[in-house]
C-alpha cells in the first residue's frame, strides 16, 4: 500500500524549517555572546548588589497583611515611615538586606515570622562627577540597577589623558553632612594590589590628578 504523499512534510519543507531553527539559535547565543562580552556575563535582569537610595521610589509588602503595604519615595536623609514601626534608614541597603531590616522590626513587637518583600519600582537618577585627566570629564549617570567602581567610572569618561597620574586620584564624598575627602591609587588598583571594587557613590566628585612628568 503506497503511503499518500500529502500527509507528510515535504524535503524542502523540513529543510527550510530547520534553517530557521538553526538560524535562530544562532541569533540567541550571539546576543548572550554580546552580552557577556560586555559585562563579564549575561546581565541579569535584576542585580542584588544594587544599594537603595535617596528618591528611589519602593513598595514594601508583608504577606497576608495587606494593610501595611506601602508604596513610598525615599527621603533625602535615606529613610522611609512604614506603618507601626516609623521611620526606617533603608539608603545604602540593597533591597534583601533593608527588608531584612523591616522583617526584624515587624518580628520584635508586631507580627510573628513576617514575610517582607522590597522591590524598587522606580530608580532614582544617581550620578557622579569626574573631573581632571580623563578624556571626558563632566557629569554620569549611574545604571539604575548596577554599582559602578572607580575603574568603571573611569572608563565611562573615556580613560586617563596622556598626562594623568592614575596613582594621584581623590573622590570628595558627603556622608550624613560631611564631607569626606578618599585618596585613592589608581595604579595600584589596575595591578590588583589594593581593592580594585571601590564603589562609586550617588554625588561623589572624582578627581584624577596631573602627572609631574
Amino acid at each position: 500500500m503506497k503511503a499518500d504523499r500529502k500527509s507528510y512534510p515535504s524535503v524542502k519543507f523540513v529543510s527550510r524549517y530547520g534553517a530557521i531553527i538553526v538560524l535562530l539559535g544562532m541569533l540567541v547565543a550571539r546576543e548572550t555572546l554580546s552580552q557577556t562580552s560586555q559585562t563579564g556575563a549575561a546581565r541579569p535582569n535584576n542585580s542584588t548588589s544594587y544599594l537603595l537610595s535617596a528618591n528611589d521610589l519602593i513598595k514594601m509588602s508583608v504577606f497576608e497583611e495587606n494593610d501595611l503595604e506601602t508604596t513610598v519615595r525615599i527621603s533625602s536623609d535615606g529613610t522611609v515611615t512604614f506603618p507601626l514601626i516609623g521611620v526606617v534608614k533603608v539608603a545604602g541597603k540593597t533591597p534583601q538586606a533593608a527588608a531584612g531590616v523591616i522583617r526584624d522590626l515587624y518580628a520584635k513587637d508586631y507580627l510573628v515570622n513576617p514575610q517582607v518583600n522590597l522591590v524598587v519600582i522606580e530608580y532614582a537618577k544617581r550620578r557622579f562627577i569626574i573631573l581632571g585627566q580623563v578624556q571626558r570629564p563632566g557629569t554620569f549617570d549611574m545604571p539604575d540597577r548596577d554599582s559602578v567602581n572607580l575603574l568603571q567610572a573611569v572608563g565611562m569618561a573615556g580613560g586617563y589623558t596622556r598626562i594623568a597620574d592614575p596613582g594621584k586620584i581623590t573622590v570628595k564624598r558627603n556622608s550624613n553632612g560631611k564631607e569626606a575627602v578618599i585618596k585613592i591609587n589608581g595604579k595600584r588598583m589596575a595591578s590588583g594590589e589594593e581593592n580594585s571594587d571601590f564603589q562609586v557613590l550617588p554625588g561623589d566628585l572624582i578627581t584624577v590628578g596631573e602627572s609631574l612628568f
